[in-house]
Order: structure tokens, then sequence, then C-alpha cells
């Protein structure tokens, strides 16, 4: 039996978890003060995830970069593959909160979306 120490970071308590694993198998979660400790526990020793947020570049906008985020959470080890593919990436503006810049990056079935507006510049 193994044991691993993790911080929770699904709200500001930033509870002290220790997780007991067998193998790959979560055999027990403690520390936690809610439920969702549990469970970001199970999900973080058995297929760790993250939400990616960057920026790309714009066409004919009044600003040059705009902030985009992963729609959802990927898979940990598709990251860096993630962010490479947004390095050739160029929006053309308007952008609106919510549009997809990218579909499918790294083929992990996740959109990137913007996280703010960008208006065409005039």
């Amino acid at each position: 039996m193994e044991v691993k120490n993790l911080t929770c970071i699904n709200c500001p308590m930033g509870c002290a978890l220790t997780v007991e694993m067998n193998d790959d198998e979560v055999l027990s979660v403690s520390g936690n003060t809610c439920n969702r400790g549990d469970v970001y526990a199970r999900k973080e020793m058995t297929n760790p995830t993250r939400i990616v947020t960057s920026t790309v570049r714009v066409s004919d906008g009044k600003s040059d970069m705009v902030s985009v985020k992963t729609r959802e959470d990927i898979p940990k080890g598709k990251i860096f593959e993630c962010v490479q593919a947004l390095k050739d990436v160029c929006a053309q503006a308007p952008i609106r909160i919510g549009d997809v810049i990218a579909a499918n990056i790294a083929d992990t079935g996740i959109d990137i979306i913007a996280t703010r507006n960008v208006d065409k510049d005039h």
C-alpha cells in the first residue's frame, strides 16, 4: 500500500488530503471537509486533468491578443501539446466571450473558448 499527500484545490479551504493507494486503485481518502475533496483526490490520483488558460493572437481587432481557456479540463499529459497548438492560432475579430477559438484542441475533444470580448478595429 502507498500513501500520497495532496492539497485539495476545489475551494479556498485547501484541505490536506491523505490518499491510500493499492497500485492504481484508491482505497481511501481522508482529511477532506467535504465530498468535493474526496472526488478531487480520486480523480487526481487516477486521471489528473487541468483547465488550460492562455492567449491567442487576434487579427483586425482593437486588441492584438485575446485570453482563452479550455471549455473543460483536459488530461494533464496533453497540456504541453495544447499550448503548442495555440501558438499557431489567430482569431478573427470580432470575438465574444464563449466563442470557439480552436475546436478539439490537441485531439482532446475539448474546445478552446474566448474569455473576453474583442471588438473589430474600424
